[in-house]
């Protein structure tokens, strides 16, 4: 269980494939404080540590995770948001995130509003999965690679959200260039509410 606080926006240092699997070896400050079979947020992924060498540490994304997020699409230099479980006894800062990635969306624009950044993005719409709640609502909940971020202006297959410079800066959303593919997690409470209401 996350909250969508980035800790830390990592460096892919290696990439190594091994039949389906694809290991990524990544460097953060924090790695001395990580144990192997901890869950830890890429991207906004739930991936679990496997290997831990000095200040670098390693996990494994299977074929279903690269298929379905932007995994895949790593390369060595890039940069990767990180945030540790949630501790129980800690405030909620963003929403409930459970780091199960929903599907990708792609950047679509990108504008500078004296000192934020407002991004724009656009998904697949699947109408039956939107009556499950995969979809976004304004001033709802969303998770764009790990972040958590509140939707503004969403339609049926697009929406936008506002980053602050301290976002910008300590994210990987510094990176994001119109055509960027990111990781969705559409908000968990949306879809218990909508699947209730189908009952």
């Amino acid at each position: 269980m996350f909250s969508g606080i980035v800790e830390e926006a990592a460096t892919v240092v290696s990439l190594r494939k091994e039949a389906e699997n694809l290991h990524i070896t990544m460097e953060c400050t924090f790695t001395h404080e990580l144990k192997i079979d901890q869950s830890v947020s890429h991207n906004g992924v739930c991936l679990t540590v496997v290997n831990i060498d000095d200040n670098k540490y390693t996990v494994t994304a299977i074929k279903e995770t690269l298929e379905c997020s932007n995994l895949g699409l790593l390369q060595v230099g890039d940069k990767v948001n990180l945030e540790r479980s949630m501790l129980m006894n800690g405030r909620l800062d963003g929403h409930i995130v459970q780091g199960h990635v929903d599907q990708t969306a792609k950047c679509v624009e990108i504008r500078e509003a004296d000192g934020s950044w407002y991004f724009k993005f656009e998904y697949e719409f699947d109408r039956e999965m939107a009556k499950k709640g995969y979809l976004t609502v304004d001033k709802g909940s969303v998770t764009v690679n790990g972040v958590s971020l509140t939707v503004v202006d969403p339609t049926n297959n697009t929406f936008e959200v506002a980053i602050i410079p301290y976002t910008y800066e300590h994210t990987n959303f510094h990176q994001f260039k119109v055509g960027s593919v990111v990781n969705l997690e559409f908000d968990i409470i949306g879809k218990y509410i909508s699947r209730i209401t189908q009952l």
